[in-house]
């Protein structure tokens, strides 16, 4: 159980991550309402680097819909990822995660992995009490129950993998300084993995001799021994407009690293402004 946790961990920040001032009264508020318009859509493409070989592994799309939870207006976020290349015929996957939030409150995560046929479903449902978070999770596969138990925590924010991407559009970039660090704690199965995302300033990605785009980086400090070390065991590049969307995310691994790149997107709330494009000459 303990390797299917960390394993999820991976999966999960290589797909996507892959990316407040909340006072503990108000129990990890996520003022990020302002940066999308439900109809958003944005598409990814993973890659594996070994080396100078750099083969396509999959591609994901992040979504954000007005939905209900419950009888009340809520979003609904969703990511769904699968393999592709050579990946595909050595490892296929298809994952889903879908998270609800309120303008400012994670409220449930679920996430459906089917892999090589394999099939487990991870439901997570939080709630709030005064100073505590709480994460009622339950695994299990079509079979049986693996875990069901609460977690509980009085740290100001506890999120499921996608709600984190979440909570780091809603940064304020202009209050921010070089090294500061943000942290939370990530809700799988039994365990609450401790991660910080630690800010370093403005970068540039180049994704071609004529197309750049202008984005704000973090490191991505991960407490857990899935990762080949704790500190700066990713990375992530934010669009350096008012989305706030990933661009760019890169993962260390054991052997090489992988790579996620921004591809394409629609119904952004704002114009993608960092994006630059440079006309040949």
């Amino acid at each position: 159980a303990t390797w299917e946790c960390r394993s999820d961990i991976v999966r999960l920040w290589l797909i996507f991550l892959l990316l407040l001032s909340a006072v503990c009264a108000k129990a990890q508020e996520i003022p990020v309402r302002h940066r999308f318009s439900p109809g958003e859509e944005v598409q990814y493409e993973l890659y594996f680097k070994w080396g100078l070989l750099m083969p396509r592994a999959g591609h994901a799309t992040l979504s954000i819909r007005d939905a209900e939870y419950e009888g009340e207006p809520s979003y609904h976020y969703r990511l769904i990822f699968r393999t592709s290349g050579i990946i595909e015929k050595v490892y296929k996957m298809r994952d889903t995660i879908d998270c609800h939030f309120t303008d400012m409150l994670l409220l449930r995560s679920e996430k459906r992995v089917n892999e090589n046929d394999y099939y487990l479903i991870d439901d997570i449902r939080f709630s709030y009490d005064r100073k505590k978070i709480l994460a009622h999770s339950h695994r299990y596969t079509p079979t049986r129950t693996k875990i069901d138990t609460m977690l509980v925590t009085e740290d100001p924010h506890m999120f499921d993998m996608l709600g984190a991407t979440m909570y780091l559009r809603s940064l304020d970039w202009d209050k921010m300084k070089s090294g500061e660090s943000f942290p939370f704690q990530v809700a799988i199965g039994r365990e609450r993995i401790n991660i910080s995302f630690r800010y370093t300033g403005q970068q540039i990605v180049e994704r071609s001799e004529t197309l750049k785009y202008r984005t704000r980086h973090f490191y991505i400090d991960i407490y857990d021994d899935a990762f080949t070390q704790s500190k700066e065991a990713a990375e992530i590049w934010i669009g350096d407009d008012e989305n706030h969307i990933p661009i760019k995310i890169r993962a260390k691994l054991k052997i090489g690293a992988a790579e996620v790149y921004y591809k394409s997107s629609k119904g952004l709330r704002y114009p993608l402004t960092s994006r630059v494009e440079i006309k040949r000459r």
